[in-house]
């Protein structure tokens, strides 16, 4: 039977903890990016500078040193929430294979950033390189975001996927995932090349893009804006028949967020680009972004979720109406 968020096994909330310090390590490397930082321990790592603890460091090599110690503090999270899962549920049980998905996606996030540093595709490099190595680190990054919130799922109580219970529809979603993550990688482009090509004006800005002399990460960001559009009127569309699929309050709900989060994205888009990408608008914007996505994410889980389960949250919704206890699942 699930569990109300309130009610959560202590594994569940734990993994919400995680999930929540790892979207605080992602912001903090917006910020690594947006302020060039990314060279602010040299071409060292895992030290800064070749010490454990730089003297004399710069603002951006304590930017940077930041990044890497609450990096180092979110793997040991998810270290600890696979021992967790171990010690608590059988082999083969959704939760510990969650958790350690978890863990292999954050060994390759700290590869992925190890090989920015060492190859020096950091601060002001504007290579293709540099663009694709941003790209596949965002893919990585939101994977493991969507691992972590379902082994939090699957510790609750809440069963594995099945593509039985809403038979051929789950292509939708999985398409509305791959759409999010090309427009995650095309923003993570356009985002570079806003910040190491920045316009003076909306109109100059603009004239880069169509520009066909102008560097290919300014003629590449172009794409973000559509595919954004695109995917969003997917998402809520898909979101808009979600609510009609199944009688479980909580599949509405999590279409409903899908819906309001895709507006979000889009108003601080439009914002971004008329004030013309201030540092804390990407910032909001990148945050907004993964919210979006593990809202999606969630969306899915709950509409492929096994009948049963579907079957006592309308129950306990209804139950919960009428201020009556239902009666325990027998499943």
């Amino acid at each position: 039977m699930h569990l109300p968020s309130d009610h959560s096994p202590p594994i569940a909330r734990f993994a919400r903890i995680t999930l929540l310090v790892n979207l605080v390590v992602i912001m903090w490397g917006g910020m690594v990016r947006a302020t060039g930082s990314g060279a602010g321990c040299g071409n060292h790592w895992p030290l800064c500078n070749g010490e454990v603890i730089p003297e004399s460091p710069t603002v951006h090599t304590l930017i940077e040193l930041t990044h890497r110690l609450t990096s180092g503090a979110a793997l040991l999270l998810v270290v600890a929430l696979v021992v967790a899962t171990r010690r608590r549920f059988a082999p083969r049980h959704w939760a510990r294979r969650g958790a350690m998905a978890s863990l292999v996606l954050m060994l390759v996030e700290a590869a992925i950033g190890a090989g920015l540093v060492k190859f020096e595709l950091v601060a002001h490099d504007a290579s293709l390189a540099r663009a694709f190595s941003l790209g596949a680190h965002l893919v990585n990054t939101q994977l493991l975001l969507a691992a972590i919130l379902l082994t939090g799922r699957w510790a609750s109580g809440r069963g594995g996927p099945t593509t039985a219970a809403i038979g051929r529809r789950w292509g939708w979603f999985a398409l509305a995932l791959l759409g999010l993550l090309a427009v995650g990688m095309s923003g993570a482009i356009a985002s570079l090349g806003d910040t190491l090509f920045p316009a003076r004006s909306l109109i100059e800005g603009m004239a880069q893009d169509r520009d066909p002399t102008a560097h290919i990460l300014l003629r590449l960001r172009v794409w973000h804006p559509a595919l954004a559009l695109v995917t969003g009127s997917l998402l809520i569309a898909l979101a808009a028949f979600a609510r009609h699929w199944h009688e479980d309050p909580r599949l509405g709900q999590a279409a409903k967020l899908v819906s309001v989060l895709v507006l979000l994205q889009w108003s601080i888009g439009v914002l971004a680009l008329v004030l013309l990408v201030p540092m804390a608008i990407q910032l909001l914007h990148l945050v907004s972004a993964d919210l979006l996505w593990l809202a999606v994410v969630h969306l899915s889980a709950e509409a492929l979720a096994p009948q049963a389960e579907r079957t006592n949250a309308a129950t306990m919704f209804a139950a919960s109406a009428s201020n009556t206890v239902p009666a325990p699942s027998t499943r």
